[in-house]
Protein backbone atom coordinates (compact mmCIF):
# COMPACT_ATOMS: atom_id res chain seq x y z
CA UNK A 1 0.00 0.00 0.00
CA UNK A 2 1.46 3.33 -1.32
CA UNK A 3 1.82 6.19 1.41
CA UNK A 4 -0.39 9.61 -0.12
CA UNK A 5 0.73 13.03 0.64
CA UNK A 6 -1.43 15.66 0.27
CA UNK A 7 0.25 18.96 -1.30
CA UNK A 8 -0.55 21.01 1.65
CA UNK A 9 1.09 18.39 4.24
CA UNK A 10 4.43 18.07 1.93
CA UNK A 11 4.87 22.07 2.05
CA UNK A 12 4.31 21.70 5.52
CA UNK A 13 6.84 18.74 5.89
CA UNK A 14 8.83 20.80 3.78
CA UNK A 15 8.83 24.00 5.94
CA UNK A 16 9.65 22.52 8.71
CA UNK A 17 12.45 20.78 7.59
CA UNK A 18 13.90 24.33 6.81
CA UNK A 19 13.18 24.99 9.80
CA UNK A 20 15.46 22.73 11.39
CA UNK A 21 18.13 23.55 9.34
CA UNK A 22 18.07 26.94 9.82
CA UNK A 23 18.37 26.16 13.50
CA UNK A 24 21.47 24.38 13.35
CA UNK A 25 23.22 26.76 10.88
CA UNK A 26 22.04 29.83 13.83
CA UNK A 27 23.66 27.80 16.44
CA UNK A 28 26.98 27.17 15.12
CA UNK A 29 30.18 28.88 16.85
CA UNK A 30 30.84 31.79 14.53
CA UNK A 31 34.37 31.22 12.60
CA UNK A 32 37.27 32.48 14.81
CA UNK A 33 38.10 36.35 14.48
CA UNK A 34 41.44 36.21 11.90
CA UNK A 35 45.06 37.29 13.98
CA UNK A 36 47.02 39.70 12.19
CA UNK A 37 49.89 38.08 10.32
CA UNK A 38 53.28 37.14 12.28
CA UNK A 39 55.28 38.67 9.23
CA UNK A 40 53.98 42.19 10.53
CA UNK A 41 54.62 42.60 14.59
CA UNK A 42 53.22 46.22 14.50
CA UNK A 43 49.48 44.87 12.56
CA UNK A 44 46.63 46.17 14.39
CA UNK A 45 48.74 49.39 15.93
CA UNK A 46 46.50 52.09 13.62
CA UNK A 47 43.95 50.18 14.11
CA UNK A 48 42.64 53.27 16.43
CA UNK A 49 43.85 56.43 15.33
CA UNK A 50 45.52 57.05 18.72
CA UNK A 51 46.97 54.64 21.11
CA UNK A 52 45.99 53.99 24.47
CA UNK A 53 47.27 56.21 28.28
CA UNK A 54 47.61 53.98 30.89
CA UNK A 55 44.97 53.87 33.70
CA UNK A 56 47.21 54.90 36.62
CA UNK A 57 50.67 56.48 35.27
CA UNK A 58 53.05 57.10 37.46
CA UNK A 59 54.99 60.64 37.62
CA UNK A 60 57.79 60.90 35.18
CA UNK A 61 59.03 64.18 35.70
CA UNK A 62 61.92 62.82 37.41
CA UNK A 63 62.98 60.19 34.34
CA UNK A 64 66.41 61.62 33.01
CA UNK A 65 67.50 61.34 29.30
CA UNK A 66 69.40 57.97 28.23
CA UNK A 67 72.90 58.35 27.57
CA UNK A 68 73.60 57.41 24.37
CA UNK A 69 76.30 54.91 24.02
CA UNK A 70 77.92 52.73 21.37
CA UNK A 71 76.29 49.50 20.24
CA UNK A 72 76.58 47.06 18.24
CA UNK A 73 73.50 46.06 16.14
CA UNK A 74 71.12 43.85 17.36
CA UNK A 75 70.50 40.38 15.68
CA UNK A 76 66.75 41.14 15.28
CA UNK A 77 65.09 43.97 13.19
CA UNK A 78 68.12 44.89 10.72
CA UNK A 79 67.20 43.14 7.29
CA UNK A 80 64.86 44.95 5.19
CA UNK A 81 61.64 44.20 5.40
CA UNK A 82 57.84 44.11 3.82
CA UNK A 83 54.60 45.85 5.49
CA UNK A 84 51.09 45.73 4.10
CA UNK A 85 53.32 45.27 0.55
CA UNK A 86 55.77 48.37 0.95
CA UNK A 87 59.55 47.39 1.12
CA UNK A 88 61.54 49.11 3.79
CA UNK A 89 65.56 49.15 3.83
CA UNK A 90 67.23 49.65 7.19
CA UNK A 91 69.82 52.44 6.40
CA UNK A 92 72.54 50.19 8.82
CA UNK A 93 75.77 52.55 7.93
CA UNK A 94 73.85 55.80 8.21
CA UNK A 95 76.57 58.35 9.82
CA UNK A 96 74.38 61.64 10.17
CA UNK A 97 70.22 62.08 9.84
CA UNK A 98 68.17 65.01 11.04
CA UNK A 99 64.52 65.18 9.65
CA UNK A 100 61.65 67.08 10.19
CA UNK A 101 58.20 65.04 10.08
CA UNK A 102 54.94 64.02 12.34
CA UNK A 103 55.92 62.44 15.88
CA UNK A 104 52.99 59.95 17.23
CA UNK A 105 53.22 57.93 20.16
CA UNK A 106 52.50 54.35 21.61
CA UNK A 107 51.28 53.59 25.10
CA UNK A 108 49.46 50.86 27.14
CA UNK A 109 47.96 48.76 23.66
CA UNK A 110 52.18 47.36 23.39
CA UNK A 111 53.35 47.72 26.72
CA UNK A 112 55.25 44.34 27.69
CA UNK A 113 55.55 43.02 23.87
CA UNK A 114 58.46 42.71 21.94
CA UNK A 115 59.90 45.27 20.34
CA UNK A 116 60.72 44.43 17.02
CA UNK A 117 64.60 43.97 18.04
CA UNK A 118 63.62 41.08 20.37
CA UNK A 119 63.36 43.79 23.60
CA UNK A 120 60.33 44.36 25.97
CA UNK A 121 58.39 47.45 25.34
CA UNK A 122 58.75 49.61 28.48
CA UNK A 123 56.27 52.68 27.52
CA UNK A 124 57.78 54.33 30.94
CA UNK A 125 61.31 54.43 29.30
CA UNK A 126 62.55 56.87 26.88
CA UNK A 127 62.05 54.47 23.57
CA UNK A 128 61.21 54.99 20.00
CA UNK A 129 60.11 53.28 16.64
CA UNK A 130 61.49 54.34 13.00
CA UNK A 131 61.01 52.61 10.19
CA UNK A 132 64.51 52.65 8.66
CA UNK A 133 67.12 53.45 11.47
CA UNK A 134 69.52 50.45 13.04
CA UNK A 135 67.97 48.84 15.79
CA UNK A 136 69.65 50.10 18.37
CA UNK A 137 69.99 54.11 17.51
CA UNK A 138 70.03 56.85 19.70
CA UNK A 139 68.29 60.15 18.39
CA UNK A 140 67.15 63.46 19.44
CA UNK A 141 63.83 64.33 19.48
CA UNK A 142 62.44 68.34 19.55
CA UNK A 143 59.02 69.36 19.53
CA UNK A 144 59.07 72.32 16.99
CA UNK A 145 55.76 74.26 18.91
CA UNK A 146 57.48 74.29 22.32
CA UNK A 147 61.21 73.51 21.65
CA UNK A 148 61.33 70.63 24.79
CA UNK A 149 64.04 67.69 23.45
CA UNK A 150 64.13 64.30 24.35
CA UNK A 151 66.93 61.22 23.77
CA UNK A 152 65.56 58.24 22.93
CA UNK A 153 66.59 54.68 22.08
CA UNK A 154 65.38 53.68 18.86
CA UNK A 155 64.45 49.73 19.36
CA UNK A 156 61.37 49.14 17.42
CA UNK A 157 60.01 49.51 13.67
CA UNK A 158 57.17 52.04 12.90
CA UNK A 159 54.95 54.03 12.82
CA UNK A 160 53.37 52.49 9.29
CA UNK A 161 51.88 55.31 8.41
CA UNK A 162 52.64 57.68 5.47
CA UNK A 163 52.33 60.99 7.40
CA UNK A 164 54.53 59.79 10.02
CA UNK A 165 58.47 59.71 11.03
CA UNK A 166 58.76 58.10 14.26
CA UNK A 167 56.99 56.85 17.09
CA UNK A 168 57.61 57.60 20.42
CA UNK A 169 57.13 55.78 23.73
CA UNK A 170 54.38 57.09 26.29
CA UNK A 171 57.25 58.54 28.58
CA UNK A 172 58.80 60.39 25.40
CA UNK A 173 55.74 61.62 24.53
CA UNK A 174 54.91 63.07 27.98
CA UNK A 175 58.29 64.64 28.05
CA UNK A 176 57.59 66.91 24.74
CA UNK A 177 54.32 67.87 25.78
CA UNK A 178 52.37 66.11 23.47
CA UNK A 179 50.24 63.50 24.72
CA UNK A 180 47.02 65.39 24.42
CA UNK A 181 47.40 66.12 20.81
CA UNK A 182 48.23 63.03 19.98
CA UNK A 183 50.96 64.00 17.20
CA UNK A 184 53.51 66.55 17.03
CA UNK A 185 56.10 68.35 14.51
CA UNK A 186 59.07 67.48 15.30
CA UNK A 187 62.81 67.47 14.27
CA UNK A 188 64.87 63.99 14.62
CA UNK A 189 68.47 63.66 14.81
CA UNK A 190 70.50 61.22 15.07
CA UNK A 191 73.03 61.16 17.65
CA UNK A 192 76.31 58.61 17.33
CA UNK A 193 78.19 57.50 20.37
CA UNK A 194 81.48 57.36 20.28
CA UNK A 195 82.29 53.29 19.03
CA UNK A 196 83.59 50.73 22.29
CA UNK A 197 86.92 51.06 22.54
CA UNK A 198 88.20 47.45 23.41
CA UNK A 199 86.87 43.79 21.82
CA UNK A 200 85.96 42.98 25.52
CA UNK A 201 83.38 45.74 25.76
CA UNK A 202 82.44 45.18 22.39
CA UNK A 203 81.18 41.37 23.19
CA UNK A 204 80.20 42.81 26.74
CA UNK A 205 78.03 44.72 25.61
CA UNK A 206 76.79 42.31 22.77
CA UNK A 207 76.83 39.35 24.89
CA UNK A 208 75.04 39.60 27.74
CA UNK A 209 71.52 41.93 29.59
CA UNK A 210 70.90 41.67 33.32
CA UNK A 211 67.61 41.48 35.29
CA UNK A 212 66.91 41.89 39.13
CA UNK A 213 64.29 38.98 40.40
CA UNK A 214 62.74 40.34 42.77
CA UNK A 215 59.63 37.67 43.63
CA UNK A 216 57.55 34.82 42.38
CA UNK A 217 54.36 34.39 42.99
CA UNK A 218 51.00 32.49 41.22
CA UNK A 219 49.12 35.76 42.50
CA UNK A 220 49.40 38.15 40.07
CA UNK A 221 47.71 40.94 41.05
CA UNK A 222 49.66 41.42 44.61
CA UNK A 223 52.35 41.73 42.16
CA UNK A 224 50.83 44.48 39.91
CA UNK A 225 50.61 46.08 43.19
CA UNK A 226 54.43 45.90 43.80
CA UNK A 227 54.73 46.10 39.95
CA UNK A 228 52.98 50.15 40.21
CA UNK A 229 55.11 51.52 43.10
CA UNK A 230 58.18 50.52 41.60
CA UNK A 231 57.41 52.30 38.60
CA UNK A 232 56.46 55.31 40.40
CA UNK A 233 59.74 55.52 41.83
CA UNK A 234 60.92 55.60 38.01
CA UNK A 235 62.04 52.05 38.39
CA UNK A 236 61.59 49.43 35.09
CA UNK A 237 59.34 47.08 36.42
CA UNK A 238 57.61 44.31 34.81
CA UNK A 239 55.95 40.96 35.44
CA UNK A 240 57.53 37.78 32.86
CA UNK A 241 55.08 34.42 33.20
CA UNK A 242 57.30 31.08 33.48
CA UNK A 243 55.80 28.03 33.62
CA UNK A 244 52.84 28.98 35.91
CA UNK A 245 54.26 31.57 38.17
CA UNK A 246 54.46 35.76 37.77
CA UNK A 247 57.62 36.77 38.25
CA UNK A 248 58.27 40.60 39.48
CA UNK A 249 61.51 41.49 37.47
CA UNK A 250 63.31 44.89 37.57
CA UNK A 251 65.52 45.67 33.92
CA UNK A 252 66.77 45.13 31.82
CA UNK A 253 69.97 46.72 32.19
CA UNK A 254 73.26 45.96 29.66
CA UNK A 255 75.65 47.02 32.35
CA UNK A 256 75.95 44.52 35.48
CA UNK A 257 77.34 47.59 37.67
CA UNK A 258 74.00 49.23 37.05
CA UNK A 259 72.22 46.16 38.22
CA UNK A 260 74.12 45.62 41.44
CA UNK A 261 73.72 48.94 42.73
CA UNK A 262 69.88 48.59 41.88
CA UNK A 263 69.97 45.32 43.81
CA UNK A 264 72.16 46.85 46.31
CA UNK A 265 69.36 50.04 46.87
CA UNK A 266 66.14 47.77 46.73
CA UNK A 267 66.87 44.99 48.29
CA UNK A 268 66.40 46.74 52.04
CA UNK A 269 63.61 46.51 53.41
CA UNK A 270 60.96 44.90 51.02
CA UNK A 271 62.97 42.60 48.39
CA UNK A 272 65.87 40.69 50.79
CA UNK A 273 66.02 37.57 48.82
CA UNK A 274 66.29 39.52 45.14
CA UNK A 275 68.80 38.20 42.96
CA UNK A 276 70.70 39.23 39.49
CA UNK A 277 69.94 36.64 36.40
CA UNK A 278 72.14 37.07 33.61
CA UNK A 279 70.60 36.87 30.18
CA UNK A 280 73.11 35.75 27.61
CA UNK A 281 71.84 37.26 24.01
CA UNK A 282 74.32 35.54 21.82
CA UNK A 283 72.23 32.17 21.38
Amino acid sequence: MKLRIKPNNLRLIAAAALSLILAACSSKAPPPQSKPSAADPNAGRYSISQDIAPDDAPKLDHLENPVPRAEPLSKGGNRDYTVRGIAYKVWRDIESYEVDGIASWYGKKFHGHLTSNGEIYDMYSFSAAHKNLPLPSYVEVTNLANGKSVIVRVNDRGPFHSKREIDLSYAAAYKLDMLANGTAKVRVKLIRPDAPQTDTERAYIYESEFLIQLAASKNKEALQLHQRKLQQQGLKARIVEDKGWQKLQLGPYVDNREAVKTLEQIREPDYKNAFIIEQNLSN
